[in-house]
């Protein structure tokens, strides 16, 4: 027919239903990439706190060898003031009265800390949030 107008429609003439419907499928795939960025993130700092846990635990095996040799030296030295056997419980003495002060040292650092948290999702997720909050208050 010439002369009528036929309506096309367009994404401005959607019906609350069909923007209802695009909304929960938008909301729940930012939803889901919003998991997998937390999911990739905290896989990414597991990996770092791993491989970094591995070279401590490298570094305080060659350590306790060092420990060890200064500990026969100081009971060696101390041995010629004292007889050998009390020399070697002074140091054995000084050094459980340092582990003690360590371990309370450490269980207090241990309390004040924090789970590990996938920053860079929650920033997005905020950022996120205000765009919608700030695009509600627009319309």
């Amino acid at each position: 027919m010439e002369g009528t107008t036929r309506f096309e429609r367009t994404d401005d003439d959607r019906s609350v239903g069909e923007l209802v419907q695009q909304l929960s499928n938008q909301t729940s795939t930012l939803v889901r990439q919003e998991l997998r960025l937390a999911q990739v993130e905290l896989q990414e700092k597991g990996k770092r706190v791993g491989i970094g846990a591995g070279m401590f635990g490298g570094a305080g095996l060659v350590a306790l060898y060092g420990v060890g040799a200064l500990i026969a030296a100081a009971i060696i030295g101390i041995g010629t003031l004292l007889e050998p056997w009390i020399a070697a419980v002074v140091v054995g003495v000084v050094l459980l009265a340092v582990a003690g002060i360590l371990a309370l040292t450490g269980r207090k650092q241990v309390e004040r800390g924090t789970p590990p948290l996938p920053e860079q999702a929650i920033e997005s997720a905020k950022r996120d949030v205000d765009e919608v909050k700030a695009a509600r208050a627009r319309s």
